[in-house]
């Protein structure tokens, strides 16, 4: 199957000059409700992956993340349109987000000029651990881009084992192996950075857990042929996958820790399933129903029992674009 490229017009009609706003009403952006860094750090990762015609974008993007880093390290999340943070600085989903997007633009090709900049950032926050899973997560999988380039980078290192110690060995449980009681969000991070920890640090027994989570979390999520997943309110061991509203964070995140698997491995079984990802969003999904807005390019913001949630924020349109960035790219390694 051909998957349509990824275009940026409708991420760009969300940015102006102060950031990436975060909602839209269908296709018009929202102002009142102003930027965050979690949106601007995913469009980071984002645009560091596509090609020099988005550099503007980067550039504005990292502009606006090394803004919400305080002196400590730690980040602000909220910014009004008035350029004023209406957060304290933490270490919550916004610092391993901020940590993944500088750690990205760090290993990016072509933005040497920027590279100072978010390496001088990354370092100040890598002195910090989160208490939550997927901030450390998402921290981790910036330190792995990192090391990319750095090898001997020892916070990113340190950073990098942290986090995969913070998400922990599979449980025992064959029947829910997940180190969580519950499924929630982002899911498919967790297992990402215990491969990524695993392969940079060189320690095989956390890809093999990684890939047995994987492997876990898209079986649960796999339903007739096609995904499935974890409605917003979450899963439990008792409960039945298939409810809605499906997000597409979670699509992006199982695409993404697929398309490492793979690379990692070379096993058919992780390529095809950044494909379910893709075709997810082009209505192979529980509603048959499309989430890419042909004319604007972005991503709704939901999979509702009797369709889509038509609004396009950043979050949905982000994890659009990246999902189909990994599936063209992994269309060229072979049928």
């Amino acid at each position: 199957m051909s998957f349509p490229v990824a275009t940026f017009g409708h991420l760009r009609d969300l940015t102006d000059a102060g950031g990436l706003y975060e909602h839209a009403d269908r296709t018009a952006a929202r102002p009142e409700h102003g930027y965050c860094v979690d949106d601007v750090a995913r469009g980071l990762v984002v645009v560091s992956r596509s090609d020099h015609e988005q550099d503007d974008l980067r550039r504005h993007y990292l502009s606006f993340v090394l803004a919400a880093q305080s002196a400590d390290g730690r980040f602000h999340n909220r910014r009004h349109v008035d350029l004023t943070w209406s957060d304290r600085p933490s270490v919550e989903d916004c610092w391993g987000r901020a940590l993944w997007g500088l750690g990205t633009t760090a290993a990016a090709l072509g933005c040497d000029e920027l590279r100072d900049d978010a390496l001088e950032a990354f370092a100040r926050g890598a002195t910090w651990r989160s208490p939550h899973a997927r901030a450390m997560a998402f921290a981790g999988l910036g330190a792995a881009e990192v090391l990319r380039v750095r090898p001997d980078n020892e916070p990113a290192r340190a950073l990098l084992a942290a986090a995969a110690r913070h998400i922990g060995a599979p449980a025992d449980d064959p029947a829910w192996p997940w180190p969580e009681p519950r499924l929630t969000y982002a899911n498919a991070a967790l297992p990402e950075v215990m491969l990524a920890a695993g392969s940079a640090l060189q320690r095989p027994l956390l890809v093999a857990d990684g890939l047995r989570l994987l492997g876990w979390l898209l079986a649960v999520q796999t339903c007739n042929g096609h995904l499935s997943v974890v409605p917003v309110g979450g899963l439990g061991p008792a409960e039945r996958v298939g409810r809605f509203d499906q997000q597409p964070i979670e699509v992006a995140a199982l695409a993404d820790a697929c398309a490492r698997a793979f690379a990692l491995t070379n096993d058919v079984r992780w390529r095809d399933g950044v494909q379910m990802a893709a075709r997810w969003f082009l209505g192979d999904n529980d509603a048959a129903t499309s989430l890419l807005d042909i004319v604007s390019g972005g991503g709704c913001d939901g999979l509702m029992p009797r369709g889509r949630n038509d609004n396009q924020g950043a979050e949905s349109t982000l994890a659009l674009l990246s999902t189909l960035q990994h599936a063209r790219a992994l269309a060229l390694t072979g049928p």
